[in-house]
Parts: structure tokens; C-alpha cells; sequence
């Protein structure tokens, strides 16, 4: 793996506790060589209980930190696979409150970074929400939909809290606004893939996404995170070579829908991880 731009912890002093630990991680990723494994989960998918089991795989099988996204009726920045799992969730009672039990179920053993969009946070309120995720233990929030310059009272509700709010930058991300969205960026940024919704993808790392990821990291104070499309060891390696961490979606998310059962789930998903982490480790 290349050596990033600059130290993951160097932003840890001036922020707040979550972002602290989201940094210790990519450091303690990074002094074993390798690129951090964030897998991303559905929380409350299939239900509350399976949900939990699966946080619980996933911390057991090596990820360096969980993407936990919060059931929601209109995922603009997800594909089908994602979306389904959104609305299985949903209709098995599922929402933010269920998803969050499996973010407390592992939070204090790996960092839970939440991916929400900007209506179920005004819905319940940038303050109550920021609060809710960090009782939860949660270090920091994902808002794909949240335009920069805008919503200044969630950006505070969630600084106020200690969390990090982590940004997502794309390869058609105009180069003034990328280097606005660098400039403030917090705990990591998460380089979009591919240009689309989330969803499995083949192929490997193309120069133009090695430049953007470089470019990226160069310009930087924290680490530079790769997700959508990555959905095989493989491809986890690759991009573990050019980017600080590495995040796989669709295809954990299949991997739970297309089991059996929950302890079917919970196999699936940690022999991927277990592949993956290997894959890294090289």
C-alpha cells in the first residue's frame, strides 16, 4: 500500500472524540501495512436481532471499522441491492432506533460510522439525532445528500456531538468544489468508485481512479477512503493499494439477503471478510 499524505491522527487534537477514533484506526491499519477493511451494513436488515448478529460478525472478522446505514424509503445514492435491504428493514419495523442497537452492540470494539440521509435527520432533528447516534457510541455520519455550504445546523448538531462528518467526493466532483469539500473534511473522505449508485461492479483500479485517489490524498490532512463497486477480495486488494481504506457494500448486503437464516448470514458475511482481510494483508 502507498504511503498516505500525511498522518491519519493528525486532525484527532483539534476534533472531537469520534474523530479520534475513526483516525486511531486508520492508523493501526496502516502500522500493520495495509489499507483499512470498512464493511458497510443495513442495520435493522433483515431484522433487529440478524442486524445485531451481523455487527457482531462483522467486528469478529477483522473489519477495522463498520459503515452502518440507517433504513430509509428513498436511498438516492444506493442501488437495488441496498435499497431492498432498506425496505425489508423498514417493513420488518425496523428504523434508526433498531439500527442503532447494532451500532451499540460493537461500538466500543470497532469504530460505527452512519450513513444517513438529510430527511430522517431534520425529521428527528439535527441536535436529537447527532445525540441519539452518539449514546450509541457511534463516531461519525456519512449525509451523501447534504450539498456543501448547506445545512449548518446539522453540520453543528454533529460537530457538537464529537462526531465526524464524513464527506463523499466523486471523480465528476468539480476540482474548486473538491477542494472545498477537502479543505473541511472530517475523520475520512470517501472517494466514490464509479460513477452511479452503489451496486457490485468487476474491473479493476483505472489510472483515472489511481490519479483521483492520489490527487486526493495528496491534498488531504486525513485518510481517503474507496467505496461502490468493490465487491470481491480481489478488488479489495487493488484498491487497498492506492487508497487508506477500503469499503465493500453491495455485496455484504447480498450476502445476508440471499441466506437462509441468520446464522447462514452471519457465515457468509464473515468468510468474505475473513478473504478480504487476508486479500489485504497480502
Amino acid at each position: 500500500m502507498a504511503e498516505p499524505a500525511s498522518p491519519a491522527a493528525s486532525s484527532a487534537t483539534s476534533t472531537g472524540a469520534g474523530e479520534a477514533r475513526v483516525a486511531a484506526a486508520f492508523a493501526a491499519a496502516r502500522e500493520q501495512g495495509r489499507a483499512a477493511l470498512m464493511p458497510y451494513m443495513m442495520g435493522g436488515f433483515p431484522d433487529a436481532e440478524a442486524s445485531r448478529a451481523i455487527a457482531r460478525a462483522y467486528a469478529d472478522s477483522g473489519a477495522d471499522l463498520i459503515e452502518l446505514g440507517i433504513p430509509f424509503s428513498d436511498p438516492l445514492a444506493d442501488g437495488p441491492v441496498i435499497h431492498a435491504a432498506a425496505t425489508t428493514a423498514l417493513e420488518a419495523g425496523s428504523g434508526l432506533e433498531q439500527a442503532l442497537e447494532s451500532c451499540a452492540e460493537v461500538s466500543d470494539r470497532v469504530p460505527v460510522v452512519v450513513m444517513a440521509y438529510s430527511n430522517m435527520i431534520l425529521a428527528v432533528g439535527g441536535e436529537a439525532f447527532a445525540s441519539r447516534l452518539a449514546d450509541a457510541g457511534a463516531c461519525g455520519v456519512i449525509v451523501p445528500d447534504l450539498p456543501l455550504g448547506e445545512g449548518a445546523e446539522v453540520r453543528e448538531a454533529i460537530a457538537g456531538a464529537g462526531l465526524a462528518l464524513v464527506p463523499l467526493v466523486a471523480q465528476t466532483t468539480e476540482p474548486s468544489r473538491r477542494l472545498e469539500i477537502i479543505r473541511i473534511a472530517q475523520g475520512f473522505i470517501y472517494a466514490v468508485a464509479v460513477i452511479g449508485t452503489t451496486g457490485e461492479r468487476s474491473g479493476d483500479v483505472g489510472e483515472a481512479l489511481r490519479d483521483f485517489v492520489s490527487d486526493l490524498r495528496e491534498r488531504a490532512e486525513v485518510p481517503v477512503s474507496v467505496g461502490f463497486g468493490i465487491s470481491t477480495p480481489e478488488q479489495v486488494a487493488a484498491f487497498g493499494e492506492v487508497a487508506d481504506g477500503v469499503i465493500v457494500g453491495s455485496r455484504l448486503v447480498r450476502e445476508v439477503q440471499d441466506a437462509s437464516d441468520t446464522e447462514a448470514a452471519v457465515a457468509a458475511v464473515s468468510r468474505f471478510l475473513s478473504e478480504a482481510k487476508e486479500a489485504l494483508d497480502g
